[in-house]
């Protein structure tokens, strides 16, 4: 009899097309929770990826230092750190700094140096800038002029924690059950076209804006120099790396709503838009000529969050998976409904989403499909009274 695998697999491929791994989830009362669980939800789809990448986002984790940036830095060597603080230290007020906690964990192996700096931008410094462009400016350049560092984690209340490994081995490399946010995110790496290094896991971060991504994106050169037009370097040798700095980009700087730098990214087929209403036409073929060159072109789905929101979305035509779940305030992503039952077994609803249409959570918000299931929960009590 022909094995079950053979059978599915007839031409002895074993090109994984849907590896990598994505989980979100988000209290949206803005309560605080351990990585416990997320450990456990990523944990679970352990065999989408293969050991190359593994990390976590997390939201509201130093409320000590709630109005400070925290930088999370890595050193390939401990020399390459003394020229990191002399920047630091020249354009900014530094105001505690230590050694990111961490435990020897089987599976992590050769970390690098790993630092995280508690900073304060000094208005003289500004020198006309928004803060916020100040940062991104001093980020791109240590990544891009201080050999052997690289600052993956520049936001405020918030942090990015990642590595080689697997994502369970990475979160209690970093003691993840320690911490408490309102929004974590995870991703499991499985590389296929990008090396598999510390600085390449995801998520990628700028300011508070973090991606977990799954997929490929092909248009990364004509994203990437249309990004470096506006002082965004690509360092991190990965094609994720230009969904980062995209939303901030488009949220931050041009002020577009999430929904329509969805539509930027995951922009609707030509054939779709023609047969909109006028005014929506004309919106959206604004939004495709004016940003055609940060379409995102190839299987996708990504998780991004900042403070306050997290945000699932996939391609246009939704080659690769996401399953949405909610109960209560919390709100799930992930790319397999198996782990959020694991660590949630009584869902109020669980759906996939359509292809480029995004799902927003935020603090103290519903979902429209929250509305509509408590239409339904309404419809069928007055239908068995």
């Amino acid at each position: 009899m022909t094995p079950y695998v053979s059978r599915n697999n007839p031409y002895g491929e074993d090109k994984v097309t849907e590896a990598c791994s994505l989980f979100g989830m988000m209290d949206r009362s803005g309560r605080r929770f351990s990585g416990e669980d997320i450990i456990r939800a990523i944990a679970n789809m352990h065999d989408r990826g293969n050991g190359l990448g593994g990390g976590f986002a997390a939201y509201g984790i130093y409320p000590g230092y709630a109005d400070a940036l925290a930088f999370h830095v890595m050193f390939e060597e401990k020399r390459h750190q003394y020229e990191v603080e002399e920047f630091l230290k020249s354009h900014f007020k530094l105001i505690m700094d230590e050694e990111i906690p961490t435990r020897t964990t089987r599976g992590v192996t050769r970390p690098p140096v790993l630092w995280r700096y508690f900073l304060e931008v000094e208005p003289e410094n500004l020198g006309g800038l928004a803060e916020e462009d100040y940062v991104v400016e001093k980020v791109m350049a240590i990544n891009s002029t201080i050999e052997g560092a690289f600052v993956f984690s520049s936001g405020k209340n918030m942090g990015v924690f990642k590595g080689v490994g697997y994502p369970e081995d990475i979160g209690r490399f970093f003691r993840l059950e320690e911490y408490e946010g309102y929004i974590w995110t995870a991703h499991g790496r499985f590389p296929t076209n990008t090396p598999g290094w510390w600085g390449g896991a995801h998520p990628f971060n700028i300011l508070d804006w973090t991606v977990v991504h799954n997929g490929e994106i092909s248009s990364y050169g004509t994203n990437r120099r249309f990004l470096e037009m506006y002082g965004y370097h690509c360092t991190m040798q990965t094609d994720t790396e230009v969904m980062a700095y995209a939303v901030d980009l488009l949220i931050r700087k041009h002020g577009l709503p999430v929904e329509m730098a969805a539509k930027v990214m995951a922009a609707p087929l030509w054939s779709e838009i023609d047969r909109m209403p006028e005014k929506e036409r004309e919106t959206h073929t604004i939004l495709r000529q004016v940003y055609s060159s940060l379409l995102m072109n190839g299987p996708f789905t990504v998780v991004i969050a900042h403070q306050g929101e997290m945000i699932g979305l996939t391609d246009r035509i939704r080659l690769r998976p996401l399953t949405v779940g909610v109960k209560g305030p919390m709100l799930y992503l992930s790319s397999e409904e198996s782990a959020i039952r694991l660590i949630c077994r009584d869902l109020e609803k669980a759906w996939s989403p359509m292809g480029g249409e995004p799902i927003i959570g935020r603090l103290g918000e519903s979902l429209p499909a929250e509305a509509a299931l408590k239409e339904e929960l309404v419809a069928s009590k007055r239908g068995g009274a």
